[in-house]
Formats: C-alpha cells, structure tokens, sequence
C-alpha cells in the first residue's frame, strides 16, 4: 500500500494516453518507473508479448476507452468483475486493471534478478478476458473522502491505546518517505485526474502508512496474544477503507466519464 501499485501506474498514466493527455512514450517511461521492462502477452491477434506502447494502441482500437484499477484481498474483491478464473489470478498478484469499453482485464507478474539492493524487475502483463460488470465495493470519491477522515481518527486511536505509534529508525524513514512522496503533489497520479483524487490517494497512503507502522512495529504493548488479537481487529477495517480509497482514486476518471461528468 505504501508504494505505488504497478496497476496503480498503469491505469493513470493509461487513462491520462486514452485522453489524449499524455504521449505514447511518456505514458510507457512512466508506467515502467523503476522496473527494467514491461511486456504485455496474451493481446488478440499477437502471437508473442508486445511492448507497452503498442500494446495501449492496440487496446484502443479494441475499444477500450478507459482503465481501472483493482487492489482484492482474501475476502474482498475489491475492483474485480470476474469471471473467477480472472479473479484467481488477480487475488494472487493482488492488483489487476480492467478495461472499461472492452471486456479485458490486465494482471502483472513480476520477474525479479540480482543481488539485495540491485535487483531487477520485468513485469509481464497477461491480459485475460472479464465481465462487463460494475467493479465491487468501489465508493465514490466522496464516500472514499469521508470514510477515510473517520479511519485516519481510528487508526490513530488504536495506535495510541496499544502503544504502537511509529517509532525508531524504521518508522522514521517510512515517514520520511511518505513525505518525500506526497511534496511530489499530483505525480502520484497523472494528467487529468482531479484534485480531489489527488487528495484522496494522498490520505489513503497516509492512513496505510500508519497500519503498515502497526502491523511492523512489533507488538508494542500489545502483550497478549488477546491484545495482538484486539489490534488486528481494529486495524482491519482502517487497512481496507484505505485501499477503497486508493481504487477510487485511481478510477475517478472513468466514473465520471461512465456518469457523463467528463
């Protein structure tokens, strides 16, 4: 949750190509981000994997007009249509995109070599067939805006009653970074997509930031296996109110343009 998801990048800098609002190559250079290469396998009529480039192009001409993002969890679907066996696949990479205007979905596997602190990555994009249907438990940006304010207070409640608000070098340098991150302003997302989105995403990250504190900082005073318990309760709900967030974020703009607002 922490780091941008490549589905994340993907589906903004997608849909900001799809509107004529980015560049063919910048819209590429921005989805690989720090990763060695992107391919994308399994496009009607290609027989091997094809670039990023070629691969939006042809994804227009197949009438795909927009892209969302989905971020499932075991027991949360979030984003998804189906059918299963594009569900499976997603849930195990727990991220996907789903076209909208196309009945295709786009899932990454990610090949990792080298050594600790030079490792690349090449990403493999498979794109399997979905259903045309409304995504699960997206909220609007509105809904996304309030619930996030209510779970900002409750995660830091639950941090302060358990004794486990970020502390040390570890949780330092997280903070670090999300600040590093949110002075970026709106490169967390791409041309086109509203303030409001911007912001959504940016306090979603920051009430993931202060879960993923929780969830890493040991287990402060929470000394019993019944208060570990306790925290892991309470943080559940905050971790996926957040990721709700995110997708919707990330999906503002095809729900405007689905709605007729754009």
């Amino acid at each position: 949750m922490l780091s941008e998801p490549r589905s994340g990048r993907l589906a903004a800098w997608g849909n900001a190509l799809l509107a004529g609002l980015a560049s063919p190559d910048d819209a590429a250079l921005a989805i690989v981000g720090e990763d060695t290469v992107h391919r994308v396998e399994g496009l009607p009529g290609e027989s091997a994997p094809v670039g990023l480039t070629l691969a939006l192009g042809r994804l227009r001409t197949l009438g795909v007009t927009g892209l969302r993002l989905a971020l499932p969890a075991p027991g949360h679907p979030l984003g998804l249509s189906g059918p299963p066996e594009f569900n499976a696949r997603a849930l195990e990479a727990e991220e996907a995109v789903v076209c909208f205007g196309a009945a295709f979905g786009l899932v990454p596997q990610v090949y990792e070599a080298g050594p600790a602190g030079d490792v690349h990555a090449e990403v493999v994009w498979h794109v399997l067939p979905v259903r045309e249907a409304p995504p699960a438990d997206v909220p609007s940006l509105g809904e996304a805006e309030r619930e996030l304010a209510e779970a900002l207070r409750e995660a830091t409640e639950v941090l302060s009653k358990l004794d486990v608000a970020g502390s040390g070098p570890v949780a330092e340098a997280a903070i670090d970074a999300y600040r590093a991150r949110a002075e970026r302003g709106q490169e967390v997302l791409a041309p086109g997509y509203p303030p409001r989105a911007v912001r959504v995403l940016e306090l979603a990250q920051r009430v993931a930031l202060l879960v993923s504190l929780a969830y890493g900082n040991g287990h402060g005073a929470a000394v019993t296996s019944a208060e570990m318990a306790a925290r892991s309760e309470a943080l559940r709900p905050v971790e996926r109110t957040a990721r709700r967030a995110q997708v919707a974020a990330y999906n503002s703009i095809v729900e405007e343009r689905e709605r007729g607002v754009r």
